[in-house]
């Protein structure tokens, strides 16, 4: 079957009640991924896509430019909409369904007075930056969730899984706190950054980069780089040197570059500076390259 695009709620769960029933083969239950995006889609998104594909027999994608997520109505403004394109590499990319809902059919009525709180989890990083920002996601993130949840089997429930890019590891850590903390059943399931060759996380925003910025920006990769090389060594980390690197950089002006826990996202003080590095952790950056916010990330591993 094509790919099929719906822009309502309404026909959401109809479209995937047909595709979960043609793909059932046998008693087992059928399972459903969700790939929830804003749309302006790359590799990173189509990582995303096949993940989901490779894990169940019907996958739907969301497009919707959210706007509780900004804070600036401009940025919100010249984010790219390029449906027919994103249909077309989600199809390649093995998609049954693409939800492409507008802002009134999400929130109709106007923005919604209730909404998910993200915690202190998203009160740091990101957050600090973007207040607000973690309460727009959460809050769509659980329209989406509840919107696009598959029906009952036999008196059960199919399986549901939702992907996210790991490049974007607050928002991983704060939508797996909510769905613990608020009992959805889904499984979260991160898949890891995707890069250009030269080490550039991809991400909507890079076309917005001049060439002299997005050289720029490669010193984001290359300072944690540097880190994973001296975890991996067994070394101390010391995060300053990663820091002094960003910053020499003059196009590129540093938010925040630390050494965090995976899931708390708390600052790890021990072994980063004088001691050798054992354990896991995880290297976070952010900054401003030219008019563009760049973030990203690197597991860090003691081998």
């Amino acid at each position: 079957m094509a790919i099929e695009v719906v822009r309502t709620r309404a026909e959401l769960q109809p479209a995937i009640a047909r595709r979960l029933a043609a793909k059932r083969r046998g008693p087992g239950l059928p399972s459903l991924g969700l790939v929830p995006t804003m749309g302006a889609l790359h590799a990173g998104h189509r990582a995303l896509a096949e993940a989901a594909a490779a894990q169940n027999d019907v996958v739907v994608a969301s497009v919707f430019v959210n706007p509780l997520q900004f804070g600036d109505a401009t940025d919100l403004e010249r984010y790219p909409r390029t449906l027919d394109a994103d249909a077309a590499l989600l199809a390649d990319a093995g998609v049954d369904l693409v939800f492409a809902p507008d802002a009134d059919e999400m929130y109709p009525g106007g923005e919604p007075e209730v909404r998910v709180t993200a915690g202190p989890l998203a009160q740091k990083w990101e957050g600090a930056s973007r207040p607000g920002h973690f309460d727009g996601v959460c809050t769509v993130v659980s329209k989406l969730l509840h919107l696009a949840m598959p029906g009952g089997f036999d008196g059960a429930r199919a399986a549901y899984r939702a992907y996210f890019g790991q490049k974007d590891a607050q928002q991983v850590a704060v939508v797996r706190r909510m769905v613990r903390d608020l009992d959805f059943p889904v499984e979260i399931v991160a898949v890891p950054i995707v890069r250009d060759p030269d080490g550039l996380a991809l991400s909507s925003r890079n076309r917005f980069l001049s060439e002299a910025e997005r050289d720029a920006a490669l010193v984001l990769s290359r300072a944690l780089g540097l880190l994973e090389d001296r975890a991996s060594a067994h070394e101390p980390l010391n995060p300053d040197d990663a820091e002094a690197l960003v910053r020499s950089q003059p196009l590129v002006e540093l938010d925040y570059l630390d050494v965090v826990d995976p899931d708390t996202l708390e600052p790890l003080a021990f072994a980063c500076r004088e001691t050798p590095f054992t354990g896991e952790a995880l290297a976070i950056v952010a900054a401003k390259v030219g008019p563009v916010r760049l973030i990203d990330n690197m597991p860090l591993r003691a081998r």
